[in-house]
C-alpha cells in the first residue's frame, strides 16, 4: 500500500538518544523523544527487547479513535485512560490513543526465526504507540515496544502511511 508519498519519508528510532525522527527526502522534519525497552535491544520472542534493523509501518491502528483510547489486543475498549484508571489497573501495560505495529523486513534478525528461535517483530507485537503521559520519556521502560506521548503518536499518525520504512538503530 505504499505510494510515491511514503518512499521519500521514513522513520529512525535511535536507541541511544531515545529518539524516533521523521526523515522526507533525507531531511529531518520531525523529532519526537520515546521510551524503548527497558530489557535493551533483541530480537527473540518473550525478550521483552526492542528489536533493531529495517522494519515497516505494517498497519495503523485506532485513527478514528479518541486519544487516550485504551487498546487492549489492537482492540479499542472503549475506555478512556485517566489517572483513576491508571490506579484501577496499576499492572497494565497501556497502549493508548493509536498503534503503529511494525513487520521486520530481515530474515532471522526481525522476520522469522533463527538458531535461537522466534525473531519476528510482527509476531511479537511491536509496536509504536502511545503511553500514559505519567510515564517517563527519554529512558528505556517498555516491553519491548517503542512508547510515545499521546499527542506526539496522534500527531505522527497522521503522517505515515502502511509500507512507510522505519529503521531502528543503536545509535
Amino acid at each position: 500500500m505504499t505510494n510515491n508519498k511514503t518512499l521519500d519519508k521514513q522513520l529512525v528510532i535511535n536507541i541511544a538518544e531515545q529518539t524516533l525522527t521523521m526523515y522526507q527526502q533525507q531531511t529531518e522534519v520531525a523529532r519526537y523523544v520515546v521510551s524503548t525497552a527497558k530489557n535493551g535491544i533483541g530480537s527473540q520472542q518473550d525478550s521483552g527487547c526492542t528489536p533493531l534493523g529495517r522494519h515497516i509501518i505494517e498497519q495503523k491502528i485506532g485513527g478514528s479513535e479518541p486519544m487516550n483510547a485504551v487498546f487492549v489486543g489492537r482492540v479499542p475498549t472503549g475506555e478512556i485512560y485517566d489517572t483513576n484508571l491508571g490506579e484501577l489497573h496499576p499492572k497494565r501495560d497501556w497502549i493508548l490513543s493509536r498503534i503503529l505495529w511494525l513487520s521486520g523486513l530481515e530474515e532471522g534478525l526481525n522476520k522469522g526465526s533463527n538458531s535461537q528461535g522466534g525473531c519476528d517483530t510482527y509476531e511479537r507485537y511491536i509496536y509504536i504507540h502511545g503511553t500514559p503521559d505519567t510515564e517517563p520519556m527519554s529512558i528505556p521502560l517498555s516491553h519491548g515496544c517503542i512508547r510515545m506521548r499521546n499527542t506526539d503518536i496522534v500527531e505522527l499518525f497522521e503522517q505515515v502511511e502502511e509500507g512507510m520504512p522505519v529503521m531502528i538503530i543503536v545509535d
